[in-house]
This record gives C-alpha cells, sequence and structure tokens, in this order.
C-alpha cells in the first residue's frame, strides 16, 4: 500500500471537507443563495465520490455505522487524523 498515495487521497477529501464546511456556514446567514447551493450540492457529490474511492482502496473512513467494514477493526488500519 503507496501511503504517499493514502494521504494525497485524505487531502482532496479534506480540502472538499473545508469547502463544504464554509458553503454551510455561508448559508446560515444566506439561505437564499440558489448559487451557494448549487455549488454545496455539486461538493456534497463530491465528497461522497471520493470518500468512496478512498474507502474502496484503503478501508473506511469512519466507524460507529458511518462506514462499512470489509474485515473486523478494519478502521485501526487509516491514519490517524494527526498522521497526514
Amino acid at each position: 500500500m503507496n501511503k504517499e498515495k493514502q494521504f494525497q487521497h485524505l487531502r482532496k477529501l479534506q480540502e472538499v471537507d473545508f469547502v463544504l464546511l464554509e458553503l454551510n456556514l455561508y448559508l446560515d446567514t444566506h439561505p437564499n443563495d440558489h448559487e451557494a447551493m448549487k455549488q454545496y450540492n455539486y461538493y456534497a457529490q463530491k465528497r461522497k465520490k471520493i470518500a468512496c474511492e478512498y474507502e474502496e482502496k484503503y478501508g473506511p473512513l469512519m466507524n460507529f455505522g458511518h462506514s462499512y467494514l470489509r474485515k473486523p477493526n478494519d478502521w485501526i488500519k487509516s491514519p490517524w487524523p494527526w498522521e497526514i
């Protein structure tokens, strides 16, 4: 397993998460901005795709029912947040 590629994939996910967070905060104060809503939905779909690709290659991103497991305790093999 190539750790560098795994970290690059996680980095992409973090970037999209940042955009989603910023758009979410913006939409809290501008709920009628339809362009921002379109952008939010675009990045939400993009995040889902990136997360699915990551989990197929490297295992689950989260536990507690948010990700499917291929093997028991599969998530412990993923890097911790401070490792990326």
